[in-house]
C-alpha cells in the first residue's frame, strides 16, 4: 500500500523537486499540496508535470482534510511550526525540511508528537553528503576536543546559522562541549569576530553570492587538523533522495528525531 503524502511548499525550490521525486516512486502517493500563491490549481499544471492531479490548497489545515500518512513541511519559519502542529493534530507523521525553528519550538513539537504517538523527523539538510558529514563529525568529536563550524549560504539567506549548521552544532553538543584554550570573553579586539555560540560550538556564518548552502566542521589537535565539508549547488536534486528516505522512515518513529542519520544504518 502506498504512503499518502502532503507537501507544504510543493511549488517551491525544494518542494517541487521532491514532488517530482514522489511522482517516480511506486510506494508514495502525493495526495495534497500547500502553496498559497497557487491555491485552487492542480500541481501538475503548475509544475508542468502531467503525472500529477494533486490539488493545491492555501493552508495546511485545508490540505489536511485530505487524509495523509506523512506531512512534509517545506515552507518558511514563520509558518512551519503552525503547519507541523496542524499535521500532528490531524494524525499525520511529519518530515521537516524547513530551517529556522529553535530548540523551544522543537520541544513543543516533541511533546505533541509523543502525546499523539506520531513521529517527527527534522532534517536541517536532506543531502546524503551532509548526512554523512554529520555522522563523521559526531565520530570525530568523540576523540578531538576542539572544533569550530563554518556556515556557508547565499547572500540573501535570512536565518543564521542555517538549520543545517544549527542541527550539526546540536548533534556535536550532545557528544561533548568543545574546549577553548582562549575564552571568548578574553579576546583582545572584537569578540564578535570569534563567531556565535550555538549549543557550545563557535559558528561563523558567511552570507555571500556564489554560495547556496554548505557546512564545514574543522577539528584541531596539536600539529594536526581535520576538515569535513559539504557543499551543494543551485539545484534541489541533492535533497530528494534523503527526503524520500525520511518519508519512508518517519512512520516508524514516535516523538521528535533530529537528523536523517539518526534513523539510518550508518
Amino acid at each position: 500500500m502506498s504512503l499518502k503524502v502532503c507537501i507544504a511548499g510543493a511549488t517551491g525550490w525544494a518542494g517541487s523537486e521532491l514532488a517530482r521525486g514522489i511522482a517516480g516512486a511506486d510506494d508514495l502517493d502525493l495526495v495534497a499540496a500547500v502553496a498559497r500563491r497557487h491555491a485552487g490549481q492542480v500541481l501538475g499544471t503548475v509544475l508542468g508535470e502531467p503525472r500529477f492531479s494533486t490539488p493545491i490548497f492555501r493552508t495546511a489545515a485545508e490540505a489536511l482534510a485530505q487524509p495523509c500518512d506523512v506531512f512534509v513541511e517545506y515552507t518558511l519559519p514563520d509558518s512551519a511550526k503552525a503547519n507541523i502542529i496542524a499535521a500532528l493534530e490531524h494524525g499525520a507523521h511529519v518530515v521537516v525540511g524547513t530551517s529556522g525553528l529553535g530548540d523551544d519550538d522543537y520541544a513543543q513539537i516533541d511533546a505533541l508528537a509523543r502525546e499523539r504517538q506520531r513521529g517527527v523527523l527534522a532534517c536541517g539538510n536532506f543531502a546524503l553528503t551532509m548526512v554523512l558529514l554529520q555522522k563523521f563529525a559526531v565520530m570525530a568529536a568523540e576523540y578531538i576536543p576542539q572544533w569550530e563550524l563554518i556556515d556557508y549560504a547565499s547572500a540573501g539567506k535570512p536565518d543564521a546559522p542555517s538549520g543545517t549548521v544549527r542541527e550539526l552544532a546540536n548533534r556535536l553538543g550532545q557528544v561533548r562541549q568543545p574546549t577553548l584554550q582562549m575564552p571568548i570573553e578574553q579576546t583582545v579586539g572584537e569578540p564578535a569576530t570569534r563567531g556565535g555560540n550555538v549549543a557550545g560550538s563557535q559558528v561563523h556564518a558567511l552570507r555571500l553570492p556564489g554560495f547556496v548552502i554548505g557546512a564545514e566542521a574543522i577539528f584541531g589537535m596539536p600539529d594536526q587538523t581535520l576538515s569535513l565539508r559539504h557543499n551543494a549547488g543551485s539545484s534541489a536534486k541533492p535533497y530528494v533522495d534523503g527526503a524520500l528516505l525520511a518519508i519512508r522512515k518517519v512512520s516508524g518513529l514516535v516523538g521528535l528525531h533530529r537528523g536523517l542519520d539518526t534513523v539510518l544504518d550508518l
